[in-house]
């Protein structure tokens, strides 16, 4: 009988996770328990996802405010420090602010306008264009930002996040002054000790902040790359993926994934026979429209996966088969026709017309994506996602 379902996502439920725990076997187990339950059956190449949340809680990847602290001190002399481009966060930055405030006598804070890195608005584009203001030059002080735009809370948090952040930084124990740019080098005219808090574009910011002169650059990515007195780390993401765990530690992006997913890979294979695609996902990589908000605050969406998940999806459009090439078909004929060309396409169709419309995104980016969708942030109780039916086709 010809298949009627493509790709299913399922949640799959899983004991809480704790440090220590081994999470090769709790991934098999809860896979197979629920496909037994469901009464589904595994099969090649279906993935199985793993959020990053639980692989960091198993390690025990863990720091307080206290540690970081220390490390931005050692870093960046512990005397006035820019604060640059952080995002409006208080699961994701507000954490990280406190150790960083800790570690300085003063932080002058740079936030760029209208939005952060990922979305998060500070000001509407309408009010910029009511003031006359520039975001690409204009640089504002705390007062001419109040004067113009007064208070403005987040949409969906109700924080106003300058006096948040303001706050964070006074309650730590440093003195604290907030400008609004969008130029890296502007924080120079305040400080040449520099810790750049943006995520996807922290190459270019350290780069640019070097190039003008500043003595000392950091990113998030370079506080915690090695353990202090003792915490957690990450030693190629920092602080960069860190989630508040409680009001004065956080949980940092894992470390070490590849073995973990190779290892769950193998454990499938001995005992279901079948060869099951691996992966460790963080956030989503999408844009909410209502929002504006992108969703992808990790550095990566997959710190690590097994081989078969490297590359991008190589499909043909469908519709676009169906409209041109066999628009004189119908019916049994054009499903033939249809099904004929998926099994003759070559490996790459790069600059094929037929594949114009597809995703030309990373596998790993995509299936994330739909993983951290189902999985959501909440209260589900499934960090496991089987993804089922991804690599099938028209023909399958």
């Amino acid at each position: 009988m010809e298949r009627k379902v493509g790709t299913v996502s399922r949640g799959i439920r899983c004991p809480i996770i704790r440090q220590g725990d081994n999470l090769v076997d709790i991934a098999v187990t809860s896979v197979l328990e629920a496909a037994e339950s469901e009464g589904f059956k595994m099969r090649d190449r279906d993935v199985v996802s793993l959020t990053e949340s639980i692989v960091a809680r198993a390690q025990g990847n863990y720091a307080s405010v206290d540690d970081i602290a220390a490390d931005v001190k050692a870093k960046l002399g512990g005397e006035t420090i820019g604060v640059i481009f952080p995002i409006l966060s208080r699961n994701r930055f507000a954490i990280c602010l406190r150790g960083i405030a800790k570690g300085a006598k003063k932080v002058v804070l740079m936030l760029s306008y209208p939005s952060d890195e990922v979305g998060n608005s500070l000001v509407s584009l309408d009010k910029l264009d009511e003031a006359g203001v520039n975001p690409y030059s204009d640089v504002l002080s705390l007062e001419k930002y109040r004067e113009l735009f007064g208070e403005n809370k987040h949409e969906f948090t109700g924080v106003d996040y300058v006096a948040y952040y303001s706050d964070i930084i006074k309650e730590s124990g440093a003195e604290v002054e907030i400008v609004f740019a969008n130029q890296a080098k502007t924080i120079l005219d305040y400080t040449d000790c520099v810790l750049t808090c943006d995520i996807h574009t922290r190459a270019r910011t350290k780069r640019i902040l070097k190039a003008a002169g500043a003595k000392a650059v950091c990113g998030l990515d370079d506080i915690l790359t090695s353990s202090v007195n003792g915490s957690g780390y990450n030693e190629k993401y920092g602080l960069l993926g860190s989630n508040k765990s409680t009001e004065d530690t956080v949980k940092l992006f894992p470390r070490d994934c590849q073995g973990l997913v190779e290892d769950i890979q193998a454990e499938f294979l001995k005992k279901t026979g079948k060869h099951i695609e691996v992966m460790v996902y963080g956030d989503g990589a999408f844009k909410d429209p209502q929002g504006k908000i992108w969703e992808l605050a990790d550095p990566v969406v997959s710190p690590a996966h097994t081989q078969g998940l490297i590359g991008t999806p190589n499909e043909l459009k469908l519709k676009y088969l169906a409209d041109n090439d066999f628009k004189g078909l119908s019916g049994a004929e054009l499903k033939e026709a249809i099904s004929n060309s998926i099994k003759a396409k070559n490996g790459n169709l790069v600059g094929n017309m037929a594949s114009q419309g597809t995703t030309p995104r990373q596998l790993t980016d995509l299936i994330g994506s739909l993983c951290d969708l189902t999985s959501g942030s909440g209260d589900k109780g499934t960090p496991i996602i089987l993804v089922q039916g991804y690599f099938d086709n028209y023909t399958d």
